[in-house]
């Protein structure tokens, strides 16, 4: 079956072309492997909270406990509802700094549930940068974890939007 960012994955007429809109990731030799072996990532998924809570409580029902909140209640929570809210409500809802071609916005309330992806309409107006929380005010926690990376040098290239670029596309000035 084909990978979800592999060139010839199932697309419908409204779905971008990955070989025009992301030729970087299908020529990215580790995402390529992430991508082929992705059930193996969520059976680990859902694999470890279960021997976690086996391992810690000695029982099946420990075991369980452990795949309910640490799997399921996490894939559930965090992938259908928090991430899946980015390009519902933040379409919908919040604050439009930039001067962008769409109706994205910025939601600061959903910021710090979804690693600063929330920051909607400043990513974008800036799609590239490693930082959607680009004002004084906005918590990234994506960008955080991005500069501790290219702190240690588990991250390069990093994009950042100076500040006449910024004002440059403000709507505000």
């Amino acid at each position: 079956m084909p990978t979800p960012i592999s060139a010839g994955c199932f697309r419908g007429k409204d779905q971008a072309n990955p070989r025009r809109y992301a030729k970087d990731l299908l020529a990215d030799r580790d995402l390529r492997f992430i991508s082929r072996t992705f059930p193996v990532w969520v059976l680990a998924g859902l694999g470890l909270p279960f021997g976690l809570g086996f391992a810690l409580t000695g029982s099946l029902a420990g075991g369980l406990t452990g795949l309910l909140w640490g799997g399921a209640v996490r894939i559930f929570l965090l992938h259908h509802h928090v991430t899946f809210s980015i390009n519902s409500l933040c379409h919908f809802f919040g604050r439009r700094p930039f001067a962008t071609s769409d109706e994205s916005r910025n939601l600061g309330w959903l910021a710090p549930l979804t690693f600063g992806e929330a920051w909607h309409n400043n990513h974008h107006a800036f799609p590239t940068s490693a930082r959607h929380g680009i004002g004084r005010h906005q918590p990234d926690p994506g960008a955080w974890l991005i500069s501790a990376l290219e702190r240690s040098r588990l991250a390069w290239k990093v994009v950042r939007i100076s500040p006449d670029h910024q004002r440059a596309k403000s709507i505000t000035t």
